[in-house]
């Protein structure tokens, strides 16, 4: 049995930090938010929606996005990507659109926080929705990448 490497670990952390995010993601939407539309008064609701929303958007900041950026760069690094592979068929095509819709993804997220603290719900709702099916698009995304 081989031994769990350097790679392996950088790997790990990468794919468990997507897995948090777009867990997390799915969890508010799915779960809590659901819940707290259910259990709480309109202004309880809203206090509690928004601060759970702060929170998972302070760890996305700190935690999931530099994990990710540094995971994900550092991989593609031994996997020898280049600028120019990211044009070629296959692994850098597919690549290249992981990485679009991945700054789709944090961009619906950055203007989903800024349109839910300027009270634009709608759009807020929009943006949310964007996100999260941009999160689900960039792990199939990834699920179609050889390991590295």
């Amino acid at each position: 049995m081989d031994t769990v490497g350097l790679w392996s670990l950088v790997r790990f952390v990468h794919v468990a930090g997507a897995a948090l995010w777009v867990g997390g993601q799915l969890a508010l939407s799915l779960v809590i938010l659901p819940l707290a539309r259910h259990l709480f008064a309109p202004e309880a609701r809203d206090r509690f929606t928004a601060a759970a929303g702060r929170r998972f958007g302070m760890l996305t900041g700190a935690v999931f996005l530099p994990a990710q950026l540094a995971t994900g760069w550092a991989l593609a690094w031994h996997k020898g990507v280049t600028w120019a592979s990211l044009a070629e068929p296959g692994y850098g095509r597919t690549l290249a659109a992981k990485l679009a819709l991945f700054a789709v993804v944090m961009a619906a997220a950055g203007g989903h926080g800024i349109a839910h603290a300027k009270g634009h719900a709608e759009l807020a709702r929009i943006l949310a929705v964007v996100s999260l099916v941009g999160s689900l698009g960039v792990v199939l995304l990834a699920t179609a990448l050889p390991p590295t």
